[in-house]
């Protein structure tokens, strides 16, 4: 037989634990400091709980998808787990710990094992927690997000790597340790929102700390500059003044004095795009009286470095400015509508009408998207996929990546060099892709993607490498922005070339794993609740996030040495058949040639390696293995019976017909083996026990039948059991399921009973003269249910 799964599904919770839980939150939340005065929502979210799994792939983690809405201050997510066992609480069973990771935009790229991930592989960071015992059958924990990213966010969490036993379904109750992570929220509402180019005037009173205001950024803006105004205190201006893009401000986030500064400005160069930027004033503490000021944004169109953002701009049609430079998706940078003045008195004030060279951006060129499946995209790009990069300016595409449905997978870049069109010229390459924003740096010199608040991914090629790729798993949505640049090297280092356009070949495309996990793993493609991401599932020893770590990965030579341990294993059948064919046991020898021969094509098929061989689909080969297995034991036990021919022909036919059905409900149960056999078992033992009562001695009546046979059958074939129930694990399993094979195979030889004597009472009957036909009499010997001299006609033979 072969491989069995783990235990069934969880079982439902009482409601009453989980629903107080919330409630002790409540005063965790009231306790944390908001980050601004003003009206606060409280929103409750929580999942099912869900049985964890040790770890052994991402394929074996339990995912949970939260999504926070706008403008919320504080996360806190209670981490419920509790133990199950039998459909009780299992406090009997071993602690073990829990990890719990977030991630913001898209699932946590995690590595437990530390296992090499493959080359050209950029791997995003995430939160890690542990969570210990504190009760012997529960334990909570709690994880919160001052001022999270809005937005999708996953959890995913998991056990620890077990050693791989293989359990019998059903043979014990199975500790069971099931999750469940609760969100609370609590968010702002009526956010004050100021409008480019206008003053909002404010005054905080006394007991008020702060006061929260937020801008919307649109696209192609290259900086975003926030002054506070005729600031009046009973200190000067006591007042901090912070920006945050897409949250409310933090305490590490770009904050300015404006004690110690005249004018109080702060300025943003490379805001991302499309998103909405947070204004937090905030007062000094200790400060008495009230506070009086102005608060002001101004927004530098990089598509016209020498215009700021006025609030009646015309629209991009009219100013005949590219098609690439339009908006979709959001407000454009000269089509805001009239500001309202819900928070105090708004007024316009003077732009300033210069900007640095160094802010200019460059029109993006659009991808084209094509699904072909899921997790299956291809980008095009218009005119392509060669693409020139001319000396003096860089070439800027998009690649959007809508949400939900684009971060279960992998986005991968490729970029090859046309080296013949670089005339010879020592010419580089360099690509910075780019999340939300493009980098265009006004330092043509530079070969960085990063800046204090931006990061992103590099890549190069030139004549020598004239490739270079890069594979993002589970990237976050939105758009990508990916800007190429031509350098030439010199003895000072990197400087613009002159009259040299280089040309690329660019291709970008969503995968669902790293080049299909390989020849050594499965791409699996999962489910939680409504979202699909997929994950590699190695074999044969092999580990990585692509399966591309061989540190424990199998050697050719022992792959073929399991699969031929388990496929010649199976050639133990062949004395079994010898001996039922010899005793004229033909079903018995022809179930035993089956389980031989699906045994055997079974394990060739299901090795992890590259060793295999399949002679039909695994389903099929499964099934027929597993059928075989338990017939065998199934007319071994009917056979020692001795029943009568019929009542014999009849329990194969019914057992083989039950099994089938069993087996189609669930093969790796514990019952399809163990009731068959119990049955058979019985049935022999009636048999036994008729056939005792009537003969007045035990039967079999010979102590050499019990002493050389039946109880060294039985010794054997417990053994098996015992190895097939608790010794066989992942690591052991080629040559412990072979010495299963061996010892059931063997069990069969001594137990199937010798051939039955013909009966010396009666001779042949005299031919029948006249009639044509003749009367066959049974000469076997039917033992147990009729009595030995009476001879019963059975057939009619003819003449």
């Amino acid at each position: 037989m072969g491989r069995r799964g783990g235990g069934g599904g969880g079982q439902r919770r009482p409601l009453a634990p989980r629903l107080r839980l919330p409630l002790l939150l409540l005063p965790l939340l009231l306790l944390l400091p908001p980050p601004a005065d003003g009206l606060f929502v409280t929103d409750y979210f929580t999942r099912t709980p869900r049985k964890l799994s040790p770890f052994r792939s991402f394929a074996s983690i339990e995912l949970f998808h939260f999504h926070i809405p706008e403008d919320t201050v504080i996360a806190v997510w209670n981490l419920i787990t509790f133990k199950e066992q039998g459909g009780t609480f299992g406090d009997q069973c071993p602690d073990r710990s829990i990890t719990v990771y977030f991630r913001s935009g898209a699932p946590s790229v995690i590595n437990p094992l530390h296992t090499h991930f493959p080359r050209d592989t950029a791997v995003p960071g995430s939160f890690a927690l542990t969570l210990t015992w504190t009760l012997p059958n529960r334990t909570t924990g709690v994880f919160n997000v001052t001022s999270p990213l809005p937005g999708d966010w996953f959890l995913a969490a998991h056990l620890p790597k077990d050693e791989g036993k293989i359990s019998v379904k059903g043979l014990y109750e199975e500790c069971q340790y099931l999750f469940q992570p609760q969100l609370i929220v609590q968010r702002l509402v009526n956010i004050a929102v100021l409008y480019p180019g206008y003053v909002t005037e404010q005054s905080m009173a006394p007991h008020n700390r702060s006061s929260l205001y937020k801008v919307f950024v649109p696209s192609y803006t290259s900086r975003v500059l926030v002054e506070v105004l005729r600031c009046r205190g009973a200190e000067g201006c006591p007042l901090w003044l912070r920006v945050r893009a897409k949250a409310p401000p933090l305490h590490n986030s770009t904050a300015l004095d404006c004690r110690e500064h005249t004018p109080c400005q702060l300025a943003l160069d490379l805001p991302f795009w499309q998103h909405w930027y947070y204004v937090l004033v905030e007062k000094h503490p200790g400060v008495p009286g009230p506070v009086s000021f102005q608060v002001t944004v101004q927004l530098t169109d990089c598509s016209r470095p020498s215009l700021a953002r006025p609030p009646f701009l015309p629209s991009s049609a009219s100013m005949n400015m590219p098609h690439s430079f339009g908006s979709a998706g959001g407000l454009a940078l000269g089509d805001s509508p009239p500001p309202t003045s819900p928070n105090g008195t708004k007024h316009l004030v003077p732009i300033p009408t210069a900007s640095p060279a160094s802010e200019r951006c460059w029109p993006v060129r659009p991808t084209l998207r094509n699904e072909l499946d899921t997790f299956s995209v291809h980008f095009y790009i218009f005119f392509g996929p060669n693409v020139s990069v001319p000396p003096d300016r860089p070439a800027v595409f998009v690649i959007n990546l809508l949400p939900v449905l684009d971060s279960g997978g992998v986005l991968n870049l490729e970029l090859r060099l046309n080296v013949s069109s670089l005339c010879g010229e020592n010419v580089t390459v360099f690509g910075c892709l780019n999340h939300e924003v493009p980098l265009t740096s006004g330092d043509n010199a530079s070969v960085t993607c990063e800046t204090e608040s931006l990061a992103g991914f590099l890549l190069s090629v030139n004549a020598t490498a004239s490739l270079s790729r890069l594979r993002i798993p589970y990237p976050q949505t939105g758009s990508w922005y990916l800007s190429l640049r031509s350098l030439c090297a010199t003895e000072h280092g990197f400087e613009p070339c002159t009259n040299v356009t280089a040309e690329v070949y660019l291709r970008a495309y969503l995968s669902p794993c790293i080049n299909d996990c390989g020849i050594y793993g499965q791409c699996k493609l999962l489910r939680t609740n409504n979202y699909l991401y997929a994950a590699c599932e190695c074999k044969a020893g092999w580990n990585g996030w692509g399966c591309t770590d061989n540190a424990e990965a199998f050697s050719y030579g022992f792959q073929l040495l399991s699969t031929l341990l388990l496929c010649l294993s199976n050639v133990m059948f062949v004395p079994p058949v010898a001996i039922a064919v010899r005793s004229h046991y033909l079903l018995e020898a022809a179930v035993y040639i089956f389980t031989m021969f699906f045994s055997t094509f079974y394990h060739a098929c299901d090795q992890p390696g590259i060793v295999v061989f399949c002679i039909m689909e695994y389903d099929v080969l499964q099934f027929c293995d597993f059928l075989g297995s338990l017939m065998s034991v199934w007319v071994t036990v009917i056979a020692m019976a001795r029943l009568q021919p019929v009542v014999k022909q009849v329990l194969y036919l019914l057992g083989a017909m039950l099994l089938s059905m069993a087996l189609q409900m669930d093969r790796h149960g514990l019952w399809n083996l163990l009731g068959p056999s119990l049955f058979a078992l019985g049935i022999m033992a009636i048999a036994w026990t008729a056939r005792t009562i009537r003969r007045r001695h035990c039967y079999p009546p010979t102590w050499k039948r019990w002493a050389f046979y039946l109880c060294p059958g039985a010794l054997i074939a417990a053994a098996a059991v015992l190895l097939y129930a608790f010794v066989e694990t992942e690591e052991n399993y080629f040559y412990i399921h072979s010495i299963w094979h061996l010892l059931i195979a063997g069990s069969v030889g001594f137990l199937l009973p010798p051939r039955a004597k013909p009966s010396g009472h009666l001779g042949p009957l005299p031919r029948r003269k006249g009639c044509g036909y003749q009367l066959c009499v049974n000469e076997q010997e039917e033992l147990g249910l009729v009595d030995p001299a009476v001879a019963s006609i059975n057939s009619i033979c003819t003449s």
